[in-house]
């Protein structure tokens, strides 16, 4: 349904206003159409030709496909429109409300991405009136602050179709052509509980998950050992044990325990392969205790995201912001949509320090520089 598309702050204030919070928790996971509609009402009454796209199998989730213009090629501005949960009595104002101080809007999601949206809106609105050799699309996802869901649907859909992509995650405005990947896994054993005053009444899951630390730990040096790329900050992959649980009471034999791990590979590192690799390594764990031990995927996984350095996007990226082309270790939506065939880059407003953190905001200072930015792009690539 079309809405008139009012201006930049106060469709951001709207978008603030909308909470869509996703989460790997259901009692703190929301729906994302409350955002999904306020931007395809906008973008309709521009005359962006709109889809909203249904997640299968997430009710109260979707994507929207908003289109310029017709023709191959063309360039997609894509964001998420969903935020990471917060805790609003750490925030000295209230998340949900745009509020405006020290020249910064603050609110959930002002750079993380919500503040991309009408960003990107305002730069598309110069193109209305003009004839586009190839389209302009604006993207928007769910859920990639948790399984991306999103992009995931996405490119099993094999849409959209376009020949450059710019995803406006907060990058202080420099472009990102590479980033690492994410996995968050878990490696569960069940074993038997006894009395502790007899071994051989039970089967020790903790004795048998300190022999999985060890092995975890090798694995890391080896990858370490095996695998690095300067071109980041950390240049090697990293292994993060996370969080364990296990056993009850010190007087007995502990029956079940659980880790938690987050490995972040390389470009190059094939996410089912590390997987395999780590159950390989730890079923003779499992044997040797008499325990069972299973491995699990805590969500599929973000794969590495490498572009060329001397790209067309990349080089144009460069050129129009003048800065050098960097990688991050965070994750993003880039693999999901280089795999649909684009050229694609990380490039947004806003410091990727303010977000998921208390009193997150977007400076004054990033807006205008990035409508105008968005603008070359869109003249460049889609006139």
């Amino acid at each position: 349904m079309s809405t008139p598309c009012p201006s930049l702050v106060a469709m951001l204030n709207e978008l603030i206003a909308s909470p869509s919070i996703s989460c790997t928790r259901a009692d703190l996971d929301q729906s994302n159409l409350g955002v999904i509609e306020k931007l395809e009402g906008w973008l309709s009454s521009l005359g962006f030709r709109t889809e909203v796209m249904p997640i299968p199998g997430q009710p109260g989730k979707a994507n929207l496909i908003a289109t310029l213009g017709t023709g191959p090629g063309g360039l997609v501005l894509s964001g998420h429109t969903d935020t990471v949960p917060c805790n609003p009595e750490l925030w000295n104002s209230d998340p949900f409300k745009l509020t405006e101080k020290d020249n910064r809007f603050y609110g959930l999601g002002t750079c993380d991405m919500k503040g991309f949206f009408p960003i990107a809106i305002e730069a598309a609105r110069k193109f209305v009136d003009q004839p586009l050799q190839q389209p302009l699309i604006i993207l928007a996802t769910a859920d990639e602050e948790s399984s991306m869901c999103g992009a995931r649907a996405l490119a099993e859909a094999g849409k959209p179709k376009a020949r450059y992509a710019i995803i406006g995650e907060p990058t202080s405005m420099q472009p990102i052509y590479m980033h690492k990947g994410m996995m968050m896994e878990a490696v569960r054993i069940q074993g038997r509980a006894g009395h502790s005053s007899d071994p051989s009444l039970g089967a020790s899951a903790l004795e048998a998950m300190r022999d999985v630390l060890n092995e975890l730990v090798s694995f890391r040096q080896e990858l370490q050992r095996d695998f690095r790329n300067s071109d980041f900050k950390i240049a090697e992959p990293t292994m993060n044990l996370g969080c364990i649980h296990g056993g009850d009471n010190p007087n007995r034999i502990c029956a079940r325990c659980e880790l938690e791990y987050d490995l972040r590979p390389l470009p190059g590192m094939n996410l089912e392969n590390l997987r395999e690799d780590v159950t390989r390594r730890l079923t003779p764990i499992a044997e040797a205790h008499g325990v069972i031990l299973t491995t699990e995927a805590l969500f599929p996984g973000i794969p590495p995201f490498a572009n060329q350095k001397d790209s067309d996007l990349v080089k144009m990226a460069e050129k129009l912001t003048g800065y050098q082309a960097q990688s991050v270790a965070f994750g993003t939506e880039a693999p999901f949509l280089q795999d649909l065939g684009m050229d694609t880059i990380v490039l947004g407003p806003g410091s990727i320090d303010q977000a998921h953190q208390p009193d997150e905001y977007l400076a004054f200072s990033q807006i205008e520089p990035t409508v105008a930015l968005l603008e070359k792009m869109i003249a460049t690539y889609c006139l």
